[in-house]
């Protein structure tokens, strides 16, 4: 008999797999340990509110109905299934709406498949809360290159949804992870999470946010767990699913480039290029609330001055954004609430009667939206320009370049914890909302994320 020949593996396939395999025995630094610590706790306080959504309430009654072995806890609620259910669940939660993370340079919502995915994981195999944390900017680190592979702009043109390709990648490798897996292991887990690589872009056609719900948060955190899962029951697979003939690179993107997945590696953690929403509100409504509010303030201006409200983003954020149903991703809608309250809350994103009011519906008609061609080209920065003429003839304009909670303009950890306590007490109640923010700040102390349960049940 021949022996066989060991398989080749490319040289980006081999660094990927090392850096999966050691990454719960390196220590992270201080700054990007701070930064995980935001993220997490702001996905599970956007879980959270998202479990009294209407996309959370289907996907916790949905998995209600599968049963299974008691891994891992679905966030409020009662439920302890699968760690592969709980991770469609909590990641449908996580996006059940427009509170969650997102990575603009790799077009993503990263945190609501990576978090519930790493949580569900991290509670199967009773892992404390450094390694969860560990697990988590692994995730953030994989995913959001594997789009940046792809060139996440050519793909959305394309079709593709980045929102589902890169977090799917993140979820397995933080799942994996987890698992404990050596670099072998880390390379089926590769292997499987390629094979379930999905999504189309047509989510945007999604009127209720159930769907979208799926594709960007519970699609990719169940199949990177659903990976994670098999590999650990002892499913081999191919050993290098990015290079050789018929590879994950050959069968995506115009002209991808793998190495994108090793550039900085280790170095440059993609966490803390990730932004937190200031408003709970779709992405290209918060540089101009974050503007409109700046206008307010410096000139004193009431909703009644206003005799016409005009606001610019870029082509793509206005088609999102532009008159549409839902209060928290119409941006006319938005300006006018911000203008009539002064602020912009959870609570008033997602009052649904209130877009019918008329006092809102005045003030919405003078609100005017255009895409603009420079701020198109400035992205994936989501700048915003509001420009407001007032009734006694006075004009005033502002441009936002860095939204507040951007990585170039950071939220404090005072500023995390306000927003998501926001989140948490009206489901949880003001004293265990308060103790789960703790918790989650000391979370490198916690020695079995287990504990969290009774805090994030409901």
């Amino acid at each position: 008999m021949t022996k066989k020949s060991a398989p080749q593996i490319s040289p980006v396939m081999r660094q990927v797999s090392a850096y999966i395999a050691s990454a719960l025995r390196k220590p992270l630094p201080a700054a990007a340990v701070e930064k995980t610590k935001h993220h997490v706790l702001d996905t599970i306080a956007a879980t959270v509110s998202g479990s009294r959504l209407l996309p959370g309430k289907q996907a916790i009654s949905y998995v209600k109905t599968l049963g299974g072995a008691r891994e891992a806890c679905v966030i409020g609620s009662r439920i302890v299934t699968t760690a592969t259910d709980a991770a469609l669940a909590n990641g449908m939660l996580a996006h059940a709406d427009e509170t969650d993370d997102s990575h603009a340079p790799s077009l993503c919502h990263p945190g609501c498949a990576i978090v519930p995915a790493a949580l569900a994981m991290a509670e199967r195999e009773r892992r404390n809360g450094a390694a969860l944390l560990r697990a988590v900017a692994l995730g953030y680190d994989i995913g959001c290159r594997i789009n940046l592979s792809l060139n996440a702009y050519e793909f959305r043109e394309d079709g593709h949804s980045t929102h589902s390709f890169g977090p799917m990648f993140g979820a397995a490798a933080a799942a994996g992870a987890l698992c404990g897996f050596d670099q072998r292991r880390a390379r089926h887990l590769l292997s499987y999470t390629a094979q379930q690589a999905s999504g189309v872009s047509c989510w945007m056609r999604d009127e209720e946010h159930i769907e979208k719900a799926f594709d960007f948060g519970g699609m990719p955190a169940r199949n990177g767990v659903a990976a994670a899962a098999m590999v650990a029951h002892g499913f081999t697979a191919v050993e290098d699913v990015f290079a050789g003939e018929r590879s994950f690179f050959v069968a995506y993107g115009r002209a991808p480039n793998p190495h994108e997945l090793t550039r900085e590696l280790g170095a440059t953690y993609e966490i803390m290029r990730t932004n937190i929403k200031r408003w709970s509100v779709g992405s290209p409504i918060q540089a101009p609330l974050d503007a409109l509010l700046e206008l307010m303030r410096e000139h004193h201006i009431k909703a009644d001055d206003v005799e016409k409200l005009v606001v610019r983003v870029s082509h793509q954020g206005a088609n999102t954004v532009n008159n549409r149903a839902m209060p928290d991703i119409c941006m006319q809608h938005m300006c006018a609430v911000m203008l009539l309250d002064g602020t912009a809350t959870f609570k008033s994103a997602h009052d649904v009667k209130r877009m019918r009011d008329r006092k809102v519906l005045a003030l919405r008609s003078r609100v005017e939206l255009y895409g603009d061609d420079a701020l198109t080209k400035a992205m994936p920065s989501r700048q915003g320009i509001v420009e407001i003429r007032l009734r006694n003839g006075r004009e005033f304009r502002h441009h936002t370049k860095a939204v507040r909670g951007t990585a170039d303009n950071p939220m404090t950890r005072d500023e995390v914890d306000a927003k998501s306590y926001d989140l948490l007490a009206p489901v949880l109640g003001k004293a265990r909302a308060r103790k789960l923010c703790d918790a989650v700040w000391s979370l490198d102390k916690i020695k079995d994320v287990r504990k969290l349960r009774p805090l994030l049940q409901a």
